[in-house]
Formats: structure tokens, C-alpha cells, sequence
């Protein structure tokens, strides 16, 4: 089989086995993504949208507006394509040299840094975390500080230690997201969430 009918066979029985659901179609595009990505139907369940969470990730792409990521691993996973049809870049800032100096001499996570060396760059774009709370719940100051002003934020933190409680804190937010519910999420995941966002904004008028 060509990689285009693996893919179209994999959604049709994700369809099937989803079986009835309540999403709009726009949202459906991404939570299908999301269970292609990861084969976990629970996020059928677990996933949460803001009510301008697609409208504002589309617009994002649309206007060409910068796309940050947490890790070089959901960097990596982003399709782009369809991006560049916008002029839309990926930017991944935790490998960045200034980061490196800044989180061992403040003693923060890489990730916390590469947030605030990102600041004066997302404005009016997407945000991404699928791998470190420490970057969403740092996301979130500022965001309430209004020192950051990302159409949408992805938060989608995998992991044991306040990976559920910062996307608590993100849905309390008031901003427009997309995340879920739990412990579940990674960098491939957050990854399908742009890459169900950026196939849409190519496709719909």
C-alpha cells in the first residue's frame, strides 16, 4: 500500500471504532489526528478545546504567524508543507546557547528558559508544549502577566510530576487551548494537534 492509503485506510477504521462522538467536524479533525498519531483512543475522552481554540490556530497559520515548540522532537514532528504555504516557521529555542547558560546559572529547567527567550517572538502565534510542565505553567505567568500573547497555546505535557496540573491551570487560563484531561500527551501528539490545524487551514476556504 502507497503511505497515502495506509493513512486514508487508518482514519477510516478510527472512524469506525470511534463509533458516535459529539465533536464538530473542525475538532474532529484534530482529535482523529491525535489517535492516528498515538493509536490511544482515550483522548476521545480526555480532550478539551477551547471554544476559539480552532479559529484561532487557523488565522495563526493563515497570517503566517510563528509556531514554537517546547522540544525539537515536536519541532520535528510538524508538518511543513502546508506551513510554508503560509509562510509559517517552526522555532524550537531549548537547545538555544543563551538558554543553556541562563537555566544553570538560575537553576531552571531548559524548558522554563526557552519559554521566556520566546517571548517577544510568539506574539499572535501558536505555542506548543508536549513534553515539559515546567514550560506550560511558565507559559501561564506571563500569559496572565500579559508578557506573552499567543493566539493559542497546545498544551499537551506527558508525564508523572504536575503534567496533569498544569493543563488544569491552562483550562482555568480563559485562553484559547487545546489539551486534555490526565497524564497523557507527548511531543508526537502535541505535534498532530499543528499538523490537523495547518491540513485544514490548506484545505478550507
Amino acid at each position: 500500500m502507497k503511505p497515502e492509503e495506509i493513512e486514508a485506510l487508518s482514519f477510516k477504521i478510527i472512524d469506525q471504532e470511534a463509533g458516535t462522538h459529539g465533536f464538530p467536524s473542525e475538532q474532529w479533525q484534530v482529535v482523529r489526528r491525535m489517535i492516528h498519531t498515538s493509536a490511544d483512543f482515550d483522548y476521545k475522552e480526555s480532550i478539551r478545546f477551547h471554544p476559539d481554540a480552532i479559529r484561532a490556530g487557523l488565522d495563526a497559520i493563515r497570517q503566517g504567524k510563528p509556531i514554537i515548540t517546547d522540544t525539537n522532537m515536536a519541532r520535528a514532528g510538524i508538518r511543513k508543507t502546508e506551513l510554508q504555504r503560509f509562510g509559517a516557521g517552526v522555532k524550537c529555542y531549548i537547545s538555544d546557547n543563551k538558554v543553556h547558560k541562563i537555566a544553570a546559572e538560575t537553576g531552571v529547567t531548559r524548558a522554563r528558559a526557552a519559554v521566556d527567550a520566546a517571548v517577544k517572538k510568539m506574539s499572535g502565534g501558536i505555542y506548543v508544549v508536549g513534553n515539559a510542565p515546567t514550560a506550560l505553567l511558565r507559559l501561564i505567568e506571563l500569559v496572565k502577566e500579559e508578557k506573552a500573547s499567543p493566539a493559542l497555546i497546545i498544551g499537551l505535557p506527558v508525564g508523572f510530576v504536575n503534567a496533569a496540573e498544569s493543563k488544569e491551570a491552562l483550562m482555568e487560563l480563559g485562553f484559547p487551548y487545546v489539551s486534555n484531561r490526565g497524564r497523557k500527551g507527548g511531543s508526537n501528539v502535541a505535534a498532530s494537534v499543528v499538523n490537523a490545524l495547518a491540513i485544514m487551514a490548506a484545505e478550507v476556504p
